[in-house]
């Protein structure tokens, strides 16, 4: 399975989620990371910018893709929040 992320991603209004979409097997699921989850798992600074926060979901790409793929065979049709857990070993 593919995906691809669309790049139009968002902050959403308190800061603690970036919310975007992703494109899978000609479907389309709204997505979640958390802040806490870039700031653990993908280098981002505590406090970053939302551009900063956005680099880093690009940067990330084919790991929070395959994350989401996984996450969306338990639960198809149904919107994916990521967070620190999902990128845990």
């Amino acid at each position: 399975m593919e995906a691809t992320a669309i790049p139009d991603a968002n902050i959403s209004s308190d800061g603690t989620l970036l919310v975007f979409v992703v494109h899978v097997r000609g479907q389309q699921v709204q997505c979640s990371i958390t802040r806490g989850a870039l700031e653990q798992h993908f280098w981002v600074p505590a406090g970053a910018s939302t551009a900063r926060l956005l680099k880093a979901l690009a940067d990330g790409n084919n790991r929070i893709a395959a994350v989401v793929e996984r996450k969306m065979l338990k639960a198809p049709g149904e919107s994916i929040a990521l967070n620190e857990r999902d990128f845990g070993h």
